[in-house]
């Protein structure tokens, strides 16, 4: 199958005797602005035609239309590619045997955006909420229906909002609403609207309505001004809890100000937190809503004994971190043990991402009074506790500066970008990354994936050749018929993710996400759990792949594995 041995095809026109090369249009699936479809044009000898056109002499290819003569030519090239893909489509039929056969990625992996020496770190630190602790997927209703009650209670919304109820199939992370126009946005890594990612409540907006809210789907500065990120996965009930009081309020047919939803449910949110109640939901049915985890105090002992130094810098109160380390390591611990012991400083209530930024001065808690000391700290002394805090004191009383220190955390604004700019080396903790990559590890998402990089270079040979408004029929009933194949491999594609947003780290057309780019930006590092360092030496050197196009988990399926054999 010629297309499939990477047939180089000729184009050559009749005033330009000479190849050009063509770069794919970056959509390729797996794919970012950095095109999987780029393929390399040849030159190689025009073929005749009928009319015997090379043949001619000099005053005959005088006399030649020249138009009429491209014409001419592309009609050859596009029955050529046509031709491709009658081909490629007979391959669809089965899945090759080569692309079962290749590597998987590891879902326990770490991914490396940042060349990182193991050995040059001296100092872990640790975020707590989705970092050390892990959380059941019965955390995110919990927080929502607290959430929706406050609103009712307090805030005097429809009491049938009190009715509401989490669905955990609905948002992922990296959403944006914009509180302007009341839209939950899925952006890509240059800030475009995905097509099949702009919800107006819990309805899917179509191309045209997106069209005449924002204009064109490329936020521009001035409107990214209105959109607040929702990164982290507390977010998940903030964002379908918005959604579904957007819904209600259309389907009463209410008048409402997007914004004012957003802060109403931000400021419910917050308020079941600062006040304890969700911590309290948590700690009172621990089994309920914390997942225990021996890996992390063999990997927090594994560190100590290596000699590294560990700290915990939590925005959680001290109680609260207390019930759920005793929880989670109790079946690992002995009785007699203190996971305080684990760690060389221990800091609460630091009110990140001000911390990293404020000059508050660090407070020693007295665990049995719950208060505060009025002494000055500075120093860290073994088996305290210490809230509030700054980064700026913080390294002036450890001295841990730079590049031997590393922090993890679930955050990457709160908890990553601080620590990013300071010059720490960062890891993120993304816990969805595990399942996102047993999906693409599977031999369907990689044939359709396939699938889709064939037609995509399909089409970008096709536009390459024939500019828009020289299109013939033939032509344009092509790219009909490329266009609904790559939709059916990409609908397939979403279908395997998240059935409203898609994957969290590409968009439907292939390229990285923003929340992709986030991570990117302030993420040296990312993997699902921090316990998945056992998996590496402490003394390893880890290097970004030499031939990465997009996020280091993905794995490009190649065309190649479609040819004859």
């Amino acid at each position: 199958m010629a297309y499939f041995r990477r047939l180089l095809l000729p184009l050559r026109s009749s005033l330009h005797r000479s190849s050009f090369p063509f770069h794919g249009h970056g959509e390729g699936c797996g794919g970012s602005c950095r095109s999987y479809g780029s393929i390399a044009l040849s030159e190689q000898p025009m073929m005749k035609s009928e009319s015997g056109y090379n043949n001619n002499n000099n005053n005959n290819n005088n006399n030649n239309n020249p138009e009429e003569v491209d014409a001419v030519l592309h009609d050859d090239e596009i029955e050529k590619i046509r031709q491709e893909f009658i081909a490629a489509k007979k391959s669809f039929l089965k899945i090759p045997e080569a692309l079962k056969e290749m590597p998987k990625m590891n879902p326990k992996g770490i991914y490396v955006n940042k060349n990182l020496r193991l050995d040059n770190v001296q100092v872990y630190g640790f975020d707590y909420d989705y970092t050390l602790a892990h959380y059941s997927t019965n955390l995110q209703s919990l927080i929502y229906d607290l959430a929706k009650e406050h609103l009712v209670n307090e805030f005097r919304y429809p009491k049938i909002c009190a009715e509401f109820k989490y669905d955990p199939t609905f948002p992922i992370r990296g959403l944006y609403y914009d509180k302007l126009k009341g839209c939950l946005l899925k952006l890509d890594f240059f800030g475009t609207i995905e097509p099949d990612g702009c919800y107006f409540g819990r309805r899917k907006l179509s191309r045209k309505e997106i069209a005449e809210i924002y204009g064109t789907r490329h936020i521009g500065r001035d409107q990214a001004r209105g959109l607040v990120g929702l990164m982290d996965i507390f977010c998940f009930s903030e964002a379908c809890l918005i959604a579904d009081i957007v819904q209600h309020f259309v389907d009463a047919k209410l008048e409402f100000d997007a914004g004012y939803v957003y802060q109403d449910v931000n400021r419910a949110i917050q308020y079941v937190h600062q006040s304890g109640l969700v911590h309290g939901g948590i700690l009172s049915d621990p089994n309920r809503y914390l997942v225990k985890n021996g890996q992390l105090l063999r990997f927090l002992k594994m560190l100590r004994e290596k000699g590294k130094k560990l700290f915990l810098l939590t925005n959680s109160p001290y109680y609260f971190v207390d019930g759920g380390m005793q929880f989670m390591l109790e079946d690992s611990m002995g009785q007699r043990d203190s996971w305080r012991e684990l760690f060389d400083v221990v800091i609460a209530k630091a009110k990140k991402p001000e911390f990293y930024t404020s000059e508050h001065p660090f407070r020693c808690y007295d665990t049995e009074k719950d208060t505060l000391a009025f002494t000055k700290v500075d120093t860290f002394l073994p088996n305290k506790i210490y809230y509030h805090g700054c980064l700026k004191s913080f390294l002036q009383i450890t001295k841990w500066n730079g590049p031997e220190v590393i922090y993890f955390g679930d955050h990457l604004f709160s908890d990553l970008r601080g620590p990013s700019k300071a010059g720490w080396r960062t890891a993120a903790i993304i816990h969805e990354l595990e399942s996102e990559i047993h999906t693409q590890n599977e031999d369907a998402y990689r044939f359709e994936q396939a699938k889709f990089h064939i037609v995509q270079e399909l089409l970008g040979k096709l536009h390459a050749i024939v500019p828009k408004n020289q299109q013939s029929e033939a032509c344009k009933l092509l790219l009909e018929d490329l266009n609904e194949e790559r939709q059916k491999a990409r609908h397939r594609m979403r279908g395997m993710f998240n059935r409203f947003f898609g994957a969290t780290f590409l968009t439907d057309t292939g390229q990285e996400s923003s929340f992709a780019y986030h991570i990117h930006r302030y993420a040296d590092v990312y993997t699902s759990k921090p316990e998945n360092f056992l998996l590496y030496s402490p003394e390893a050197w880890l290097h970004v792949p030499f031939d990465v196009k997009i996020m280091p988990h993905h794995l490009k399926v190649p065309t190649s594995l479609f040819k004859d054999e």
